[in-house]
């Protein structure tokens, strides 16, 4: 089985673990959003050497491609390039909605019924959110976009069995609706990283590090000076 070098910097918690036989051997996490850039690299230097695993051995590089925090995707997906180039290993990209969507699958109190579809969103400031909808076998019924959430939104959105999960849901929750729509608190876990990336490590599904970039789903806006 593969070795894995995880990396995840597009939230609110920033993740560095490794995977290996298709379990988590180790794992850093940072809850501060703002040193995600001074995190990361202390966390894989201390990863490795906890596990006595050396950087050549690994088999390939994980990381999350977006959406999220522009500065954070920037960081994550910088680092993961170059360990990737720099061992000629391959690097695998990881949607975050798509990894909400399969731990909402995970996380749901009871039996999901095939009717039932996910709406995965990340808040992205004021109305906004990045968000999908994916059916139980987490295939996109709607591409990831960003979106302004209105009630007409919600609506044209919100057509069967809904259940909810991400930080973008608090936007939703007085929003009218005629189907059932539950909401989830949390998020995914390094298992579930390492879990999506073995399906496609097995697929061979790799990114192209010449042309791989952060999924940004909207122009960055910088304030001027």
């Amino acid at each position: 089985m593969a070795t894995f070098l995880i990396i995840d910097t597009a939230l609110e918690e920033a993740i560095v673990a490794l995977g290996k036989d298709g379990k988590i051997i180790g794992e850093l996490t940072n809850k501060e959003m703002h040193s995600h850039a001074s995190f990361i690299q202390v966390a894989i230097d201390t990863v490795l050497e906890r596990q006595q695993i050396a950087i050549r051995e690994l088999d390939a590089i994980v990381v999350t491609l977006g959406p999220g925090s522009y500065t954070g995707l920037r960081v994550g997906l910088a680092t993961a390039k170059g360990i990737a180039y720099a061992l000629q290993k391959p690097l695998i990209g990881l949607s975050t909605l798509g990894a909400l969507a399969a731990a909402a699958v995970q996380l749901s109190p009871t039996t999901i019924e095939l009717s039932t579809q996910i709406f995965a969103m990340i808040d992205a400031r004021r109305m906004e959110i990045f968000g999908a909808v994916y059916d139980t076998s987490i295939n996109l019924i709607v591409q990831e976009q960003a979106m302004v959430l209105d009630q007409t939104k919600w609506n044209s959105l919100i057509k069967q069995p809904t259940i909810c999960i991400g930080n973008g849901h608090l936007k939703t929750k007085d929003f009218i609706t005629t189907h059932d729509v539950t909401y989830l608190d949390g998020s995914y876990s390094s298992q579930m990283l390492l879990d999506l990336a073995m399906a496609k490590w097995n697929a061979g599904q790799f990114e192209d590090l010449a042309y791989v970039g952060p999924n940004y789903l909207k122009e960055v806006y910088i304030l001027p000076k």
